[in-house]
């Protein structure tokens, strides 16, 4: 059987695009027989491969990692209209630090930081900014973070968790069994780290900055509230080529 069928007699929609993808990175014939059966039992395109592409990069991920997903182009897009060379950018909840990445190739010479609960993360993201200079932290949202950069960023980027608690059992296995838990869960409305986030972020956030936070269709109105209770001015902004949706917070 063809690896294309393979693919394909396991569910793979894409079977065409990922058998070319697994073909050209696997060494020997049985390396690629084994990168096919990783896929075949529902292992992430992305981690087998060792990289996901996202906004023309190559960003490293490892097992046990969020894998970054094409709708958060919408906030890569967005932040770039906001800020320019030079700016404070910091990328929250950052997974792999695709986030940041992204906006730091496009704007050189931004001072770039991230962070995340995860060490994995962290690991994964040292290596995915170490190009733009970017330093990442571990720690739970803004608590690892030095005093230093206390109303100093222009420019918040946050891909938190936002699936309801509930939600998480009817998510594609490829997700729910091989991403981290941490990475899925948004609590019983899946706002509840956006909630927390928007309360500290005006404490971080330089004059005139900007929260930019990726969420649901369904959760966006909650987001927004979150931050108009912290004294932000949110905007909903959505893209339905990309299935995409984010709030921005400005700072008044």
């Amino acid at each position: 059987m063809t690896v294309v069928a393979r693919l394909r007699a396991a569910g793979c929609v894409f079977a065409e695009d990922e058998a070319r993808l697994l073909t050209a990175e696997a060494r020997t014939p049985a390396e690629l027989d084994t990168m096919v059966r990783r896929r075949v039992d529902g292992e992430p395109l992305e981690v087998i491969l060792g990289w996901a592409g996202f906004h023309g990069l190559r960003i490293t991920v490892e097992p046990g990692v969020f894998v970054p997903r094409q709708r958060s182009e919408l906030l890569v897009r967005h932040a770039l209209t906001l800020t320019g060379p030079g700016a404070v950018v910091l990328d929250l909840c950052c997974g792999t630090g695709a986030l940041g990445a992204a906006i730091a190739t496009e704007l050189p010479g931004i001072r770039l930081y991230a962070a995340d609960i995860e060490p994995a993360a962290v690991r994964c993201a040292r290596v995915n900014v170490a190009d733009a200079g970017g330093e990442v932290f571990e720690g739970d949202l803004f608590e690892p973070l030095p005093q230093s950069l206390r109303g100093r960023v222009d420019l918040l980027v946050v891909n938190a968790p936002y699936v309801p608690t509930d939600a998480i059992a009817m998510m594609p296995p490829e997700a729910r069994d091989h991403e981290p838990r941490v990475a899925l869960d948004g609590g019983h409305d899946g706002v509840e780290v956006h909630r927390r986030v928007a309360a500290e972020a005006p404490q971080w956030l330089a004059p005139g900055g900007h929260l930019l936070i990726e969420t649901g269709e369904t959760q966006s109105s909650n987001t927004a509230e979150a931050m108009a209770h912290n004294g932000l001015t949110p905007e909903v902004i959505t893209d339905d080529d990309l299935y995409a949706t984010i709030v921005v917070g400005a700072r008044r």
